[in-house]
Formats: structure tokens, C-alpha cells, sequence
């Protein structure tokens, strides 16, 4: 019997979000997530070179308008046929070649962005799975997913499109002002003069906007969890008659990203507006400056008034070659605001650190690389296993202490069942046994090594645990089986099965091993489903197996064929076994009764109703007449 003195200690654990980066610029935030997907620069001399090409085509026609006016048309006494042809088919030419590296640009821009972000949801999807399920818990899983798909999805299209458009447009900007000032410098100014003011207000609107958008990708993982937790509890949903109340929670949630998208088109709209504005303002005053200039309306010399009229026309050209970029810009900059907000929290996720980290090197998410092994960090010796625990002690990071000192051997080979009310500590001791989550102090050897030195390689082959809800994958039954021994042949299988005492089960259903079993298992029972459960871990052949709750919410017809399965499962291997029917207490070779976090009593079946005054003597004399009463 077991009591250790209360001495609360606190367990930290990193919240996901993506408050740890949206301080930062969002420069420095576009850095980062290249520096994270390093292929996506691959061969980046090339694409900007075609991107130089294609948008150094664009000045052609301006250029070909200008000369088939002044030297094919006006300049001559009649229209110079032969010059305005070969200046249309030199200008088609290089129109097409133009296309042709637009084409072969968009392809491997394309490529490289999908190629790198799946690097990235790799990473990502890898990093999630190291972290402590207390971390995992901290958000809702939709909203967890989102953050490597509809995140990753704003990624990937700026990447893809937006980031070299960006690039395109800012060499097509200096091109244009380059040509503008070739033929006039006087209305070059006007133009640039024109959207100067513009383009310091959009300064303050693109911040309004990253911040902005930043709320839309939260919004949006929060309608995602949402939506993910009805489709989840459907059934609950259904049994209690909440269809309209789930509804509206569906909607308020729906009605959230609406409103944060619609809180992004206010400065968006105005963006647009001034955009729109300053492009009408220059190309009239490039019109009137441009027909001044070029008729000396005004009687002076002023600079610039060398300008034909298909220089003039040109202008006006140049003027929408000029405005484009900043329309197109415009248009990228939101894209790129969007990806920066998802980029933040895709970031959020690999900046979280994962606290309950593999001994042998944890794969850095960032570089994607092993990290150097724990200093004396081992594999589990060969044969028996013992497992000590000594002072254990946790605490969940918004409540008080729920283990207080546990200390306790518990021998190879043995049948553990730990008895105790709702609360009492038994699922958070099951965690902490099979490293779901680490103490705040105290120490669990197993097989005379440290828990946390295991690498995980090494203690989940050793070491397996069943939950409580014996989750499946939405596979077949003898899918299932196969996460347990990976590659295991159908006969591996079936004598598993056998050994078990499951074969007839198995050979009775429709499909036999092919038998579908749903979403998460939903297609067979409760008690079904931790039939398969329990044929998975005797296929991986542990040496410890704990078992979560795993004898709770059976049906009857299952009873016998699980209790078989739990005596096979349990010969020759240490079972720790949450026990919530006293008949699986009564089976056990030692019983660990948890009060209120403590270990208050701990001994034999017989020793422990032979108690005075006892725990587990009172449960089993209530357990007893309420057997009998039925």
C-alpha cells in the first residue's frame, strides 16, 4: 500500500498557434518558410531568365505601334507596306517566343511549388505526430488539419503563381518606365506622379490586410474543427434531437469566416478603386500633356515636344503596361498577404516544440533532419522486463496535481489491473506508462532503463497500448491487423486470430479478413472493434501490453469472445489492465487501487478484500450484491 505526500508540481506543455510568429514581419516570414522548402529555389537563375524574356516582350508592341504610325505611315507620302509587315511579323515573333517562356516558366514554377509544399505537409503532418497528444489536444483536430491542406493551399498558390508574378510585374514596372522615359522624360514624371500618393496609402491598406487575412485562416481552422466535430458526433447529434442547435453552431461558425473575409474587402475594394483611378488620371493627362507636347499648342519650347503622334500613342500603350503592374500587384499582394497568414501557421505548428521527443534524434522540422541521440539513450535489453516506477508525479498545465509519488514494481509477466473511481488517475498513469505524455517528476524504468532514454524504435515494438475506443482505420479488418505486424501474410494472420480464439468470429463475417469496417470502425460494434484492437497488439507480439479501458462498452454477445482474446493477449507478457468490471480485478495477479492520485492500496485479489476498511474490499462487496441482486 502506497501514499506520498502531496508536493504539486506543474507540467508545461506548448500550445499550438500562430501567435509565436505573427509579431514578425511578414518579409521575414516569407524567408523562413523558403528556408523550410529550400527545392523551391531550385534552378531560380532560370525561371527569373525566362521571366526577363517574357516580360521584355511586352514592350514590343508599344515599340511596333510607334514605328508602323510614324515610319510605315505617316512619315511616308503613301503607307510603306512592306516595312508595316515586317514590323507586325518581327513583333508576332517575339510575342510568341514570349509566350512559349511564359509556358515553360508557369510549368516549372508549377512543379517546384508543389514539389517543395509537399516537402512541407510532410514535415508538418511528421511533426504534428511528435507531438505530446496534451499538445495535440490543445486545438480542435479540423482546425489542426486545416493548417496542412487549406494553409498550405495559400502557400501553394502564391507560389505558384503569385510569388513570380510579383517579379514579373516589378521587372515589367522598370521596363515601361525605362521605355516611358526613352520617348518622353516629361510624361514619364507625370505618370509616376500620378501614382506616388497611391502607392504610400496602399502601403498602409496591405497592412490592414495581412492583418486581416491572418483572422480569415483562424476563422477558417475554427469552422474546419467545427464542422469536423459534428460530422464526428453525428450520431449523438441525431440521438439527442440537437440537429438545430448543431446547425447553429455551423452557421455562427460559417457566418465568422464571412464576416473576416468581408473585414478583408473594405481596404481590398479601396486598393482596387485607387488602382482603377490613378490608371484613368494618367492615361487622359499622357493624352493631353502628350497632343501639348507634340503640337506645341502652347507656342513655347517645352521638353519633349520632339513627340510624334505615334510616339503619343505609344504612351498610352505604355501607360497600361505601366498600370498593370500595379493592378496585377495589387492583386498579388493579397495572394501574398493570404499566404503569409498560412505560412504563420504552418509555422506555428513546426515552431511548437515537440515535448515528448524521441531519444534516438527527433527529426528537426525545420531542416527535416535527425537531431544526434539522447546521451545514453538505449534499446530495451533482450528478454524479461520489469518496470519501476518511482515518485511519479503529474499535473495537467490548468489543473492541479492528478498523481501524487507513485511508487511501485511491477514484475514481468504478471496481470496488472488498476482499480479506481472516475478521476482517479488510472488513464493519465496508462500515458505516462507508454510515453503518451512524460511526468512533470519522478521515473519509470523499464527493464532497468529510464523511459524517457527508449527510443521509440525500440519501446513501441516492446511496449503497446490499447485505448479505450480501440480506434480502426477505415480499411478492411485484415488491413487493420497489418498495422499491427506490417507485411504479415493472411495466414500469419489467421493463426493469430486463432491463438486468440477469434478465428470463428472472423470466418463467420461476410467478408471474412476483406471485411470493411467504416469510418474509425463504425461499421462493427463496440465490443467488435476491440476484437480487432486486441488481435493487432497480439500481431506485434509486445512484451507490455496496457490495456486502456479496453474491457468497457461491450456487448454481451462479445463478452466471451473478448475475455478469451484478453487471456490469450495476456500469456507470457506483462498486462497492465484498467480494469472497470471487478471480474478482471478478481483475475489479476496484483491490483493497483488509485484514490484521488494516490496509490492507496496495492497487493493480491484475496489480500485486498481481506482489508479492513479497504477500497477495493468495499467495491467488490457492492460489485458482489449487485451481482447477486440480478
Amino acid at each position: 500500500m502506497t501514499a506520498a505526500p502531496a508536493a504539486p508540481a506543474k507540467t508545461e506543455s506548448s500550445a499550438l498557434g500562430a501567435e509565436a510568429t505573427t509579431e514578425e514581419s511578414a518579409l521575414h516570414t516569407v524567408r523562413r518558410g523558403l528556408a523550410l522548402t529550400p527545392n523551391a529555389l531550385q534552378g531560380l537563375w532560370i525561371t527569373i531568365l525566362l521571366a526577363v524574356i517574357a516580360t521584355a516582350g511586352k514592350v514590343v508592341v508599344p515599340i511596333s505601334v510607334q514605328a508602323i504610325l510614324d515610319r510605315g505611315i505617316i512619315e511616308p507620302e503613301t503607307p510603306d507596306i512592306a516595312f508595316v509587315a515586317a514590323a507586325a511579323g518581327l513583333a508576332a515573333l517575339v510575342l510568341l517566343s514570349t509566350a512559349v517562356c511564359n509556358i515553360v516558366m508557369n510549368r516549372r514554377l508549377f512543379r517546384l511549388a508543389e514539389t517543395s509544399l509537399a516537402t512541407l505537409r510532410k514535415r508538418a503532418f511528421r511533426h504534428i505526430h511528435d507531438l505530446s497528444l496534451l499538445t495535440q489536444g490543445t486545438e480542435q483536430r479540423g482546425a489542426l488539419v486545416s493548417r496542412v491542406t487549406s494553409d498550405v493551399d495559400t502557400v501553394s498558390q502564391f507560389m505558384s503563381f503569385g510569388g513570380i508574378m510579383l517579379v514579373v510585374m516589378s521587372m515589367q514596372l522598370v521596363l515601361a518606365t525605362a521605355v516611358m522615359l526613352f520617348y518622353s522624360w516629361p510624361l514619364a514624371i507625370v505618370v509616376w506622379l500620378c501614382y506616388i500618393p497611391i502607392l504610400l496609402v496602399m502601403g498602409t491598406l496591405q497592412r490592414r490586410i495581412r492583418a486581416r487575412f491572418q483572422l480569415v485562416r483562424t476563422e477558417v481552422g475554427r469552422m474546419l474543427g467545427s464542422v469536423s466535430e459534428a460530422l464526428v458526433g453525428s450520431a449523438t447529434v441525431r440521438a439527442y434531437g440537437i440537429e438545430a442547435r448543431t446547425r447553429g453552431t455551423q452557421t455562427a461558425r460559417v457566418r465568422d469566416v464571412r464576416d473576416a473575409q468581408f473585414s478583408v474587402l473594405k481596404p481590398q475594394s479601396a486598393s482596387f478603386f485607387l488602382s482603377e483611378t490613378a490608371d484613368g488620371l494618367a492615361t487622359a493627362i499622357v493624352v493631353v500633356v502628350g497632343i501639348v507636347l507634340g503640337t506645341g499648342a502652347l507656342g513655347i519650347s517645352l521638353p519633349g515636344s520632339d513627340l510624334t503622334a505615334g510616339g503619343v500613342i505609344a504612351f498610352v500603350f505604355l501607360v497600361s503596361l505601366f498600370s498593370q503592374p500595379v493592378r496585377m500587384g495589387i492583386e498579388m499582394l493579397m495572394q501574398a498577404q493570404n499566404a503569409v497568414a498560412g505560412w504563420r501557421r504552418v509555422l506555428g505548428v513546426l515552431d511548437t516544440p515537440a515535448d515528448v521527443a524521441d531519444p534516438a534524434g527527433a527529426i528537426d522540422p525545420h531542416t527535416g533532419r535527425r537531431d544526434d541521440p539522447v546521451p545514453g539513450a538505449r534499446d530495451l535489453p533482450e528478454g524479461l522486463l520489469d518496470i519501476e516506477i518511482r515518485e511519479l508525479r503529474y499535473s495537467y498545465p490548468t489543473g492541479p496535481e492528478v498523481l501524487h509519488g507513485l511508487s511501485v514494481d511491477l514484475p514481468a509477466r504478471s496481470r496488472i489491473a488498476i482499480v479506481g473511481e472516475t478521476g482517479s488517475g488510472k488513464t493519465t498513469f496508462a500515458k505516462l506508462l507508454t510515453r503518451m505524455m512524460d511526468p512533470a517528476s519522478g521515473e519509470i524504468l523499464i527493464g532497468g532503463i529510464p523511459l524517457h532514454l527508449i527510443p521509440y524504435e525500440s519501446l513501441r515494438s516492446r511496449v503497446i497500448m490499447v485505448p479505450q475506443e480501440g480506434f480502426l482505420f477505415d480499411t478492411t479488418i485484415g488491413g487493420n491487423l497489418d498495422y499491427g505486424e506490417p507485411g504479415a501474410s493472411e495466414a500469419e494472420m489467421s493463426r493469430a486470430l486463432d491463438e486468440l480464439g477469434l478465428g470463428t468470429w472472423v470466418q463467420e463475417l461476410p467478408e471474412g479478413l476483406d471485411t470493411p469496417v467504416g469510418q474509425r470502425g463504425e461499421s462493427l460494434s463496440a465490443g467488435e472493434r476491440q476484437l480487432v484492437a486486441l488481435a493487432r497488439a497480439y500481431l506485434a507480439d509486445p512484451d507490455i501490453i496496457v490495456l486502456d479501458e479496453a474491457t468497457s462498452a461491450v456487448d454481451p454477445a462479445a463478452d466471451v469472445r473478448l475475455q478469451q482474446a484478453i487471456d490469450g493477449l495476456a500469456r507470457g507478457r506483462t498486462t497492465i489492465t484498467i480494469a472497470h468490471r471487478l471480474s478482471t480485478a478478481e483475475r489479476a495477479d496484483r491490483i493497483m487501487v488509485l484514490d484521488g492520485g494516490d496509490l492507496v492500496e496495492h497487493g493480491t485479489h484475496d489480500e485486498l478484500v481481506d482489508l479492513a476498511g479497504g477500497i477495493y474490499a468495499g467495491l467488490h462487496r457492492s460489485w458482489v450484491a449487485h451481482r447477486s441482486a440480478r
